[in-house]
C-alpha cells in the first residue's frame, strides 16, 4: 500500500467524525455503557505532572541509600545513567504508539494489536504484578520514614493509616486522584529541586558548619565501593552493576502515562507533551539528585544500610543532619513520606487500570469491567489493595528489609515491561512501514527509531537475568534475594507460552495489523486548549516553562 493509499484509506476511516474544538460530550455514551467505560477526566495539567513527577518517589529518596553504600558515588551515577538511557528509549518507543493511539489499557491492549493476544497476556498480568507488588513496597518505605520520629510504635499503625488514604484518594476517581498527584507531585518537583539547590548550597560550604565538602568523599573512601570486600576493578564493577536493579525500581512507572491515556482529556495534544518532558525528570531530578547523594554522604555511613535496621534513612535527610541544619530534617522527611503517599496512590490508579485493560479484552474476569456511574472501576481498585496487607510483613522482619524485597521484585517485573513495550513497538514500526503510513505525520515521533526499540529491548533482558549474581558469589546465598530477583523474570516466558498455548493464535502479519480502530473516538476527544483562565493556571504553565528552560540549560551544558 502506498503512502498515498494509506492516507486515503485513514481520511475514509474519519469522513464521518465531526471533530469539533470544543471539548465533546460524554453523557449520552456514557449513560449506554456506564458499566464498562472509564472516563477522560485527567486534564492537562494532571498528565504533565503525573509525567514529571507522579513517581518520583522512594526510590530516589530512600532506595539510593542501599545503592550508595553498595557502588560508591561514581557506581552509582554510572548506574542511574545508564537505566536512564533504557528509561528515555522506552519512553519515545512508547510514546510514538499512544500518542497515536491513546487508548483504555495503553501498551497492554496495543501489544494485542501489533504482536499478538498471548503477548497481550502477558503483557498485562506482568504489569498488574508489577504495580500490586510495588504498593506494599511504598507502603513499606513510608514506615521507614515515619521510624525517623519514632520507632516504638508498630510499624503496622503506620501502614494502615498510609493505606486507608491511598484508597480514599482513588475511590474518588480519576478526577480527583488527577488533582491529589498535581499537589503531591508539586510537593515532590518542588522538594527534589529544593534539595538538589540545597545540596549544591551544602558542597560549596554554604552551611551552618561552613565545611565546604567538594569531591571530598568521592577521594576518601573513595569513588567506588569495593562490593562485599571484593579488591580491586572486579569489586568496583560489581559495586556498579549492583546499583543498575535498584535503579531500575526509581525509574520504573514513567510508563504511567500510557494507562492514563484512556482517562486524559485531548489526548492527542496533551500525551506528546508529557512523553517530551521525560528527559527533565531523568537529567534533572535523577541524575542531579545521585550526583548531589554522592558529594554529601560517603558511601560508608552506617545510616545508608536499610537492610541491618528501620534507622536507615534517606540519604538527603543524613546530609543535612551532617550539615547541622537543625528541624529542616524532619521538614524533608515529611515531604519524602508525601512522595511515598503520592506513589502509592500512583501504584494502586496504576495497578487497577491494568486489571481493567485485562478485563476489557477478556483476560481477566469481566466482573472487574464494573464501573460506577461517574466512570470508577471500583471493583479492581477494591481487589488491588487488597494486596496491600503485604506490607504487613514488615512488622516481623523489618520495614527496611521487606521495602528491599519488593523493590527487587518491581525492577525485573518492571524491566520486563519496558522489554515488552520495546517489542511492541518494534512491531508497530515493521507494520507502520509495512502499510504505507508515514512516521512524519505522527502526533510524536522520534528520529532514535527503530534503533532505541532495539537497544531497550536488550539491554532490559540484560539487566533481569544479571539482576541477582549476588547470590552466586562464594558463601553469599540467600534464598529470598534469588526468588525476589528471578521469579519475575522466569513469569514472562510461563505466561506467555501458557497464554499461546492456551488462545492458539499466530502471531499478528505486519500487513494485518490494525491502525485504524479507535481513531475517530481519538479524534473527536481532540481539541484547541483554551488559554489561561486564572493566575493558578497561569503560573502553571510558567512553572512548566521554567522547568523545561531549566533542564534543556543543563543538558547544553
Amino acid at each position: 500500500m502506498s503512502t498515498m493509499d494509506a492516507e486515503k484509506k485513514l481520511g475514509e476511516k474519519l469522513s464521518d467524525v465531526d471533530v469539533s474544538s470544543q471539548p465533546p460530550e460524554y453523557s449520552d455514551v456514557e449513560a449506554s455503557a456506564q458499566h464498562h467505560t472509564l472516563k477522560r477526566q485527567l486534564k492537562n495539567r494532571h498528565i504533565a505532572m503525573i509525567s514529571i513527577g507522579g513517581v518520583i518517589g522512594t526510590g530516589l529518596f530512600l532506595g539510593t541509600a542501599n545503592s550508595l553504600q553498595d557502588g560508591g558515588p561514581i557506581g552509582l551515577l554510572l548506574g542511574y545513567a545508564v537505566v536512564g538511557t533504557i528509561c528515555y528509549s522506552v519512553m519515545v518507543s512508547l510514546g510514538e504508539m499512544v500518542a497515536y493511539l491513546p487508548i483504555p489499557g495503553g501498551h497492554i491492549k496495543l501489544a494485542e494489536r501489533f504482536v499478538d493476544p498471548a503477548f497481550s497476556f502477558t503483557m498485562g498480568w506482568n504489569y498488574w504484578y508489577n504495580w500490586t507488588i510495588i504498593l506494599p513496597a511504598e507502603l513499606s518505605a513510608a514506615a521507614v520514614l515515619i521510624n525517623y520520629w519514632n520507632q516504638t510504635v508498630n510499624n503496622a499503625a503506620w501502614i494502615t493509616i498510609c493505606l486507608v488514604v491511598v484508597v480514599v484518594i482513588n475511590m474518588f476517581g480519576a478526577g480527583v486522584y488527577g488533582e491529589c498527584e498535581f499537589i503531591f507531585a508539586s510537593i515532590k518537583v518542588i522538594t527534589i529541586t529544593g534539595l538538589i539547590i540545597l545540596g549544591i548550597v551544602l558542597d560549596l560550604g554554604g552551611g551552618p558548619n561552613h565545611d565546604r565538602i567538594g569531591f571530598r568523599y568521592w577521594k576518601n573512601p573513595g569513588p567506588f565501593a569495593q562490593f562485599k570486600g571484593i579488591s580491586g576493578s572486579e569489586g568496583q564493577f560489581l559495586g556498579w552493576w549492583s546499583v543498575m536493579t535498584q535503579a531500575a525500581f526509581s525509574f520504573i512507572g514513567t510508563e504511567i502515562v500510557a494507562i492514563a491515556a484512556g482517562e486524559a482529556k485531548n489526548p492527542r495534544r496533551n500525551l506528546p507533551k508529557a512523553i517530551r518532558r521525560v528527559y527533565v525528570r531523568i537529567l534533572l531530578f535523577y541524575i542531579g539528585g545521585v550526583v548531589i547523594i554522592g558529594l554529601l554522604v560517603p558511601y560508608t555511613d552506617p545510616g545508608l544500610n536499610l537492610r541491618a535496621s528501620n534507622a536507615g534513612k534517606s540519604p538527603f535527610v543524613i546530609a543535612i543532619n551532617h550539615a547541622g541544619i537543625k528541624g529542616l530534617p524532619s521538614v524533608i522527611n515529611a515531604a519524602l513520606l508525601t512522595s511515598a503517599w503520592s506513589a502509592a496512590s500512583s501504584d494502586l490508579y496504576t495497578s487497577s487500570r491494568a486489571l481493567y485493560g485485562l478485563a476489557m479484552v477478556g483476560n481477566a474476569p469481566k466482573i472487574f469491567t464494573t464501573t460506577s456511574s461517574r466512570g470508577l472501576p471500583y471493583v479492581s481498585i477494591i481487589f488491588c489493595a487488597a494486596f496491600a496487607a503485604l506490607a504487613y510483613m514488615s512488622v516481623n522482619s523489618g520495614a527496611g528489609q521487606v521495602f528491599g524485597w519488593f523493590a527487587n521484585m518491581t525492577s525485573i517485573a518492571g524491566l520486563m515491561t519496558w522489554f515488552g513495550i520495546a517489542v511492541t513497538y518494534i512491531r508497530f514500526y515493521a507494520g507502520f512501514k509495512q502499510q504505507g503510513f508515514d512516521r512524519s505525520k505522527l502526533p510524536y515521533a522520534s528520529a532514535l527509531q527503530p534503533y532505541a526499540a532495539w537497544y531497550a529491548a536488550i539491554a532490559c533482558i540484560v539487566v533481569c537475568f544479571f539482576s541477582g549474581w549476588k547470590v552466586f558469589l562464594k558463601d553469599s546465598w540467600d534464598t529470598a534475594t534469588f526468588v525476589t530477583n528471578y521469579l519475575p523474570l522466569a513469569l514472562f516466558p510461563v505466561l506467555y507460552v501458557g497464554a499461546k498455548l492456551w488462545r492458539k493464535v499466530p502471531i499478528v502479519k505486519p500487513q494485518d495489523m490494525d491502525f485504524l480502530s479507535g481513531l475517530a473516538e481519538i479524534e473527536a476527544a481532540c481539541y484547541d486548549e483554551p488559554p489561561p483562565r486564572n493566575w493558578v493556571e497561569r503560573f502553571w504553565s510558567w512553572l512548566v516553562s521554567l522547568i523545561l528552560f531549566f533542564a534543556r540549560t543543563r543538558s547544553n551544558v
